[in-house]
């Protein structure tokens, strides 16, 4: 029998066993995002791209992500959530497989928006998860659900550099298809039902939106703090394929091992979860973004030395900043009150991939322009500049009264 839950009525805890298929969803859904990431120098040859325009295999996916964002994730505030995530999966199931047969760059690229724009399901999940949840333990909760999904980001690389050196790079998209059919029947079975009380417009709900960006200061600020970040570690992971292959001469198996060490960044969600429900963000925030920076410049120079060792240990600090600085963002946003958190979900996570997509495009330029050095120095210079609009946060007071001491329920402004 479903739980079915409704807005604005008491709502129960979220078990274990919802929270693990809230995680397992949310990583196997946006991993589809990634798997090209790793690919790039096979897909586009392939597709008769030029070295400097090869970035935009990744992008694509990841423009379609933020328009799905703006478009899907409000209607979490509408619909039954467990309907609109399932349909919206089993859509994208139907994008992989056309990219999987496309036989033209066309099909290609309509495809990967495609895919991106339906991941969008992923994000109606994490704000029922939290929305399920007490107000104490949402921190955790958003945490473990986040380490599902960052699992699936990390992993989607080794996976899709094993699966092309045993079948071609169309073999991952096509098991992940049929995975993704699995999935949809399986959340199904498992989701609770959770029916949003807001009866307005779909239109009305989308132009709520930008009152909602115009006025909740740090729906701004966390958006674009983490938005560079996702950028600068998409730099990373987009150009260190090539790197690897240029310079050490490895093939999507090597690639693949290097990947999968990345994957153990995804463990710190729930540390930084617990770290943000004991009041902790602001100290948190500031040392991720100082890591993700430092972290670029020290592993420009691993590769430039030809250490793969401190390559890996450097890849392992910036995924790990990365995750610590997400969760923390996510614990800020869904701390606000009110019944828009499909709204403001996505008004924070479209500036967040826009922001994130121009990386993989930067990183194939900077590195066809600049080589490994060049990569990451852009990803350095973009952590120096996020670091300076954080410090700026000291001077407005508006964003400062967000910030919780433990116990204490962060203060909404603006609305």
């Amino acid at each position: 029998m479903h739980l079915v839950t409704r807005e604005p009525a008491s709502q129960p805890a979220l078990t274990r066993g919802i929270t693990f298929a809230c995680a397992l969803a949310c990583g196997a859904i946006v991993a589809n995002l990634y798997y090209a990431q790793p690919l790039v120098g096979l897909v586009a040859p392939d597709l008769g791209l030029s070295p400097g325009a090869a970035g935009s295999v990744v992008t694509v996916a990841q423009l379609g992500y933020a328009a799905g964002l703006m478009l899907v994730v409000p209607l979490a505030d509408r619909l039954e959530n467990r309907v609109l995530t399932c349909s919206t999966i089993l859509l994208q199931a139907a994008a992989l497989a056309a990219l999987a047969f496309s036989s033209s760059s066309s099909i290609f690229f309509v495809a990967a928006f495609a895919i991106g724009f339906f991941s969008a399901s992923a994000q109606v999940l994490m704000p029922l998860a939290a929305a399920l949840t007490p107000e104490a333990q949402r921190g955790r909760t958003v945490g473990n659900v986040m380490a599902g999904l960052l699992t699936g980001i990390m992993l989607s690389r080794p996976l899709a550099s094993l699966a092309t050196a045993v079948a071609g790079w169309r073999a991952i998209f096509f098991c992940s298809a049929v995975w993704m059919v699995g999935l949809a029947i399986f959340l199904s079975l498992a989701l609770p039902q959770r029916f949003p009380s807001q009866r307005q417009s779909y239109g009305a709900m989308l132009r709520t939106m930008g009152s909602i960006l115009v006025r909740e200061r740090m729906v701004q600020r966390r958006a674009v703090y983490h938005g560079v970040v996702l950028a600068i570690f998409n730099i990373f992971w987009t150009a260190s394929p090539l790197l690897l292959h240029d310079k050490f001469g490895y093939g999507q198996s090597g690639i693949a091992l290097f990947a999968l060490a990345g994957a153990a960044g995804a463990a710190v969600a729930p540390l930084a979860g617990r770290l943000g429900d004991k009041g902790y963000i602001r100290l948190g925030t500031a040392g991720a973004m100082l890591t993700v920076t430092l972290a670029s410049l020290a592993a420009g120079w691993a590769g430039a030395i030809g250490s793969l060792a401190l390559l890996v240990v450097f890849a392992l600090a910036l995924d790990a900043a990365t995750q610590v600085n997400q969760v923390l963002g996510f614990r800020v946003i869904f701390t606000l009150p009110g019944e828009d958190k499909g709204r403001v979900n996505a008004v924070y996570m479209t500036i967040i991939f826009v922001l994130g997509a121009l990386g993989s495009s930067v990183a194939t330029w900077s590195y066809h322009v600049g080589g490994w050095w060049g990569a990451m120095c852009a990803g350095a210079v973009a952590g120096g500049g996020i670091l300076l609009v954080f410090a700026s946060e000291h001077f407005d007071i508006a964003a400062r009264a967000h910030y919780e001491r433990p116990g204490q329920t962060p203060r909404r402004t603006g609305i």
